[in-house]
């Protein structure tokens, strides 16, 4: 039986001058479904701080907590935002990246937009949602916009502690998630 592997597994390609046999993901897609979740989340915040119309920052929440659920369970390809993505870099040239450290960046995703669902849903108003909603956004912009992902930084910083398993072959090195074809 054929063992699951997170993320896909692309025949030829190298990191660390390596076959890289673990998950990864196009980073362009993923920097695509970052920039998509930006736009929902951006939308449904400026509803809530500017009109005080709470309905649609509820509703993406709820989506939110979804596609991040979707996405730590089966990657990228199985969530709704990343099948935008995939569409909307259709095309261009991937640029492999390490799937460990983004689904721990994507189980973060997923605490804060529970977490979010959870104090929006239940009437909770003023600085505390909107300064985890503040967050949320800060890191979907440092991820569409810059390609920084902190939550891969974090996933990094426990790994060299030994506090997370690493694959071996992961194709982060000095910082960088990108790998050779």
């Amino acid at each position: 039986m054929a063992e699951r592997t997170y993320g896909e597994v692309v025949e030829g390609l190298r990191g660390r001058g390596r076959p890289v046999r673990s998950g990864v993901f196009d980073e362009r897609q993923v920097r695509a479904a970052a920039g998509v979740t930006l736009a929902l989340g951006a939308v449904a915040f400026a509803f809530a701080a500017l009109a005080r119309e709470y309905r649609p920052i509820q509703l993406v929440t709820a989506f939110l907590a979804v596609e991040f659920l979707l996405r730590v369970a089966f990657g990228l390809r199985r969530s709704p935002v990343g099948r935008l993505a995939r569409l909307l870099t259709r095309g261009q040239a991937p640029e492999w990246v390490s799937a460990r450290p983004k689904r721990f960046a994507w189980s973060l995703g997923l605490a804060m937009s529970l977490l979010m669902t959870a104090i929006t849903n239940s009437g909770i108003r003023g600085p505390l949602p909107f300064a985890i909603c503040s967050v949320c956004l800060v890191l979907m912009w440092l991820e569409a916009v810059l390609g920084l992902c902190l939550g891969c930084g974090i996933h990094r910083g426990l790994v060299r502690r030994g506090w997370l398993a690493s694959d071996g072959d992961e194709p982060c090195s000095g910082g960088s998630c990108r790998v050779e074809e």
